[in-house]
């Protein structure tokens, strides 16, 4: 990796860093060119705007979601499925501020626009809940509505970190954190399984929480 390289992933990390801790709007460049230990002008050079940071923070966070699913190749559609809320969850708690602060760098027209990620994550979700009753693993009720599934357990999964910080006063999200969300999301996806699906679901969380609790053990 050339300096140049290190240099702007040394800026991203920082920026990934204090934008989390501080916000989007109470960041300023000149703070994070002193996290990295570089000047002002340096950085501008590599990012010329906050905003040019957020872009590039996106695409980044994009990337690595496209990379750990590409990695994981879940066996069974409930596995797959576990493991998309556990890639939102993760991505939820290092990306933040991509979440929360929307509303400060989305501005102008930008700020009308619904979040790309956000909906994409919906369309996912309902995709998957689609393969869910083509399976025959949703129950039989005309009240069931899947778009409004999707987006019910959507916005468990890319608030919960909010909630954390903001409502139980977490300093530092660990994974049992994140094990809770899960199970907050997984409360009201069961409510609508069969009841063979819900233990092919509850053995696939069973397995990936047994599997992290060992690795952050």
């Amino acid at each position: 990796m050339t300096d140049r390289a290190t240099t702007r992933e040394r800026i991203l990390e920082a920026s990934r860093r204090l934008f989390n801790e501080r916000t989007y709007a109470a960041t300023s460049l000149a703070e994070i060119a002193a996290h990295v230990g570089i000047t002002k002008g340096n950085l501008t050079y590599h990012y010329p705007t906050k905003y040019a940071l957020v872009v590039e923070c996106a695409k980044r966070a994009r990337e690595q979601r496209r990379e750990q699913f590409r990695l994981e190749r879940p066996a069974s559609l409930a596995e797959e499925y576990v493991d998309t809320v556990r890639v939102a969850m993760e991505q939820a708690r290092e990306w933040r501020f991509l979440v929360r602060d929307g509303a400060q760098f989305r501005k102008g027209r930008r700020a009308r626009r619904p979040d790309p990620d956000g909906a994409a994550e919906i369309r996912h979700l309902t995709a998957l809940l689609q393969r869910f009753q083509t399976e025959g693993m949703l129950r039989e009720d005309p009240a069931i509505d899947i778009a409004a599934i999707a987006y019910s357990v959507w916005v468990v999964s890319r608030f919960w970190i909010d909630h954390l910080v903001q409502d139980e006063a977490c300093v530092e999200v660990t994974w049992a954190d994140l094990e809770r969300g899960m199970r907050q999301h997984f409360a009201v996806l069961m409510l609508v399984l069969t009841d063979g699906a819900r233990m092919e679901v509850e053995s696939a969380l069973a397995g990936l929480l047994s599997r992290n609790g060992t690795r952050a053990a």
